[in-house]
């Protein structure tokens, strides 16, 4: 077996100087936050370019006949350190960021892009791929080397390598304009939430708000130094607000800030932005063969193809529109015999049904928050895993965060350390919205070395109000377990190569293990171990989580038809095959089965950063996909038991430690012992009881 020979690494000088260079001597090799400043990050990544650029030369140049290893594995570790500085880098951007770091990748997003092509569409290295595929069943590849032979042969493929010169200009040219549009779309996003604030004075204006509401937005006019009270379009002030405010102009006020970010016509108008990106990127898939950017991603994921997408999307739409139209008709109604507005606007849907549902259910679910401590959410989630997985957590004062705020838990499986766990709770001003996981360090298996993944948790939840602890909502909750799956995908993964380690996998898969773990919220048996009122402790009563079981199909058609709507519009814009010449606002609306009246000036796609700053671009159906796929998999655990330990190991074994080694649909099979089906999701939205949807109980596109 051939093997390449060490390559020099960045000066030692430099290593010296820039703590992004240098070796780190922390505990587990965590970043060490304190002396890493801003102007760090843009010499390391040009000297971790450089180092990566040798890297790759000598795997190219190499006369020794091609190998897995000195090919195929060569190239996933000729980027370790410049994967190490911008995982770094666009973490911090997202989750601690500031005006002179935003600047920074933009300007570096389109430098690593240039970089990520020139590796993918040298034909010297391809070549040497390429050979090795050709051969590959004479190399007796185990599955896991097999699926990174695959990979690897795709990546080269998807960045061109096969076009000719003209074609890879433009191709270099539109990918790293694509990266910089991303990194000022999600700045100019951040800045307008900024920018907007509701302050109030008169006390009379804060009539329906709940009481955490209200002491919050007090606390927020003191940290600005002013009187009375100051709303924000941070979800946690934003949320409250327009579900419970009594003043229906200050409703629509809040409404129209929160869903025209990015469409005032100012410096953060983000218009232009999303009618250039989807016009490269359907260029970019033009230029790789593929008719629109759809198709492009859509050969890459679970899904299969366009045309299965499709088929799913227009098959769920027919079974959730009847409950949508029911759920729609009720709330309206509801709202004429009390007095609201006909027809409904955007601004009353949530406060209308959020009465409807505490008349109808007896019971006002803000009484929850007092029973969901963020402090114990957090021990329920972890005892969780300790139940399920034989997990440990164990916060650790010795390694470093980026933020007061940010919390470090190394986590333990037995006596050994599965990974740290880094959580980072609260908005801030310098913090994206949303929740999401991430990674400092991937997990791996390389030479022998068992590197532990080193993971993320950034959310926007509610904060603690004086002497009160930051109390959460049962949607948080929700959020918190979500994201906690994610993480825990990440940190179970027991693979060798980093770039199919955790959650690594087909966009579309990567939320089943997250959004599985959303369905133990609502389960008696989990609540009891953690739900307790944070001034007596007493546990949450029982008709609390009956209220909790009998509201879980509440809005559920409404809500389906939401999500399908953004996937519906997120589809729109990327089977475009010319360029989008109509205002953005026009066209989302043409494509939405809104059951609403639209707002002027008003738009999600200006906003939606999943799709224009993040990686779901054409993919945001897969949070409907991956939906059906949670269902099915949760009635299996609760056949079992919610807390068996033995389907929770076979979960682990069979999913969540392969990471993407193997394909989604093979890793479904291995823990079902059978291929999806529809039926578990329908029950539990509660279609199933719709005549229409009966003749959909084996959704074709799912298969």
């Amino acid at each position: 077996m051939n093997h390449l020979p060490p390559i020099s690494p960045a000066p030692a000088s430099k290593k010296n100087d820039n703590p992004l260079l240098a070796e780190w001597d922390t505990r587990h090799q965590t970043p060490p936050f304190s002396r890493i400043r801003n102007e760090h990050y843009e010499p390391a990544l040009h000297a971790a370019m450089d180092e990566a650029r040798a890297h790759v030369e000598q795997i190219a140049a190499q006369s020794d006949t091609p190998t897995f290893e000195n090919t195929v594995v060569a190239l996933e570790r000729a980027t370790e350190l410049l994967d190490r500085v911008s995982n770094l880098l666009f973490n911090m951007n997202e989750s601690n960021t500031d005006d002179e770091l935003q600047r920074l990748a933009e300007r570096m997003a389109p430098e690593l892009t240039r970089l990520t092509n020139r590796i993918y569409m040298d034909e010297r290295l391809f070549r040497r791929v390429d050979t090795l595929y050709a051969q590959r069943l004479t190399l007796h590849l185990d599955a896991e080397q097999a699926m990174l032979m695959e990979e690897t042969r795709q990546a080269f493929i998807r960045h061109g390598v096969s076009l000719d010169s003209t074609a890879r200009r433009r191709y270099e040219e539109n990918s790293a304009r694509l990266a910089a549009l991303a990194q000022e779309y999600n700045r100019h996003v951040l800045a307008d939430g900024n920018a907007f604030t509701l302050h109030l004075t008169d006390r009379d204006a804060l009539a329906g708000l709940p009481v955490h509401a209200v002491e919050a937005a007090r606390q927020e006019a003191a940290q600005r130094g002013v009187e009375g009270w100051v709303f924000t379009l941070a979800y946690p002030s934003y949320g409250p607000f327009i579900t419970y405010s009594d003043r229906r102009e200050l409703r629509e006020q809040m409404w129209r800030a929160y869903n025209s970010r990015g469409n005032r016509g100012n410096d953060n108008d983000n218009n232009a932005i999303v009618q250039e990106m989807t016009a490269l990127r359907h260029e970019q898939a033009r230029l790789l063969g593929y008719d629109t950017y759809c198709d492009y991603v859509a050969s890459n994921r679970m899904v299969g193809s366009r045309e299965r997408l499709e088929r799913f999307m227009q098959e769920l739409t027919d079974a959730a529109l009847p409950a949508a139209e029911r759920d729609y008709n009720e709330v309206a109604q509801y709202a004429a015999a009390h007095g609201g507005p006909s027809p409904l606007q955007r601004w009353d849907y949530a406060y209308y049904s959020e009465r409807l549902k505490r008349e109808r259910y007896g019971f006002d679910f803000e009484q929850l928050r007092p029973y969901f401590a963020l402090q114990n959410v957090r021990q329920g989630i972890f005892e969780l895993y300790g139940r399920l997985y034989g997990l440990r957590f164990e916060h650790s004062d010795q390694i470093e965060t980026y933020h007061p705020e940010a919390t470090a838990y190394e986590v333990y499986d037995g006596k050994r350390l599965a990974g740290v766990l880094y959580l980072d709770l609260h908005p801030r001003a310098n913090k994206r919205s949303g929740a999401w996981m991430t990674e400092f360090r991937d997990q791996s298996w390389m030479n022998g070395r068992d590197v532990r993944p080193l993971i993320q948790i950034v959310c926007n939840f509610s904060q603690p109000v004086g002497d009160q602890p930051a109390l959460l909502s049962l949607a948080e909750v929700e959020t918190f377990m979500h994201e906690f799956g994610h993480a825990m995908h990440g940190m179970l993964s027991e693979v060798t190569y980093p770039s199919l380690s955790g959650t690594h996998v087909k966009r579309d898969f990567v939320e089943l293990p997250s959004q599985l773990m959303e369905n133990w919220c609502r389960e008696r048996i989990f609540l009891d171990t953690f739900a307790r009122h944070y001034k007596t402790g007493a546990a949450l009563p029982e008709a609390y989580i009956a209220h909790i079981r009998a509201s879980e199909r509440y809005q559920a058609g409404y809500l389906c038809l939401r999500q399908l709507n953004l996937g519906a519009v997120d589809l729109a814009f990327h089977t475009l095959t010319e360029p989008l010449r109509q205002p953005v606002e026009k066209f989302e609306r043409e494509h939405m089965h809104e059951l609403l009246p639209s707002a002027e000036g008003c738009t999600t796609s200006t906003a939606f950063t999943h799709i224009f700053a993040g990686g779901y671009a054409a993919g945001y159906y897969g949070y409907k996909w991956a939906e059906v796929l949670d269902a099915d998999v949760f009635e299996r655990f609760k056949e079992r038991g919610v807390f068996d330990r033995d389907t929770a190991e076979s979960w682990r074994i069979k999913v969540l430690s392969r990471g993407g080694t193997r394909p989604p649909a093979e890793l479904f099979r291995d823990f079902m012992g059978r291929d999806p089906q529809i039926d578990a999701f329908l029950r539990r939205s509660g279609f199933d009881s719709d005549k229409t949807t009966n003749q959909t109980n084996g959704l074709s596109g799912i298969k």
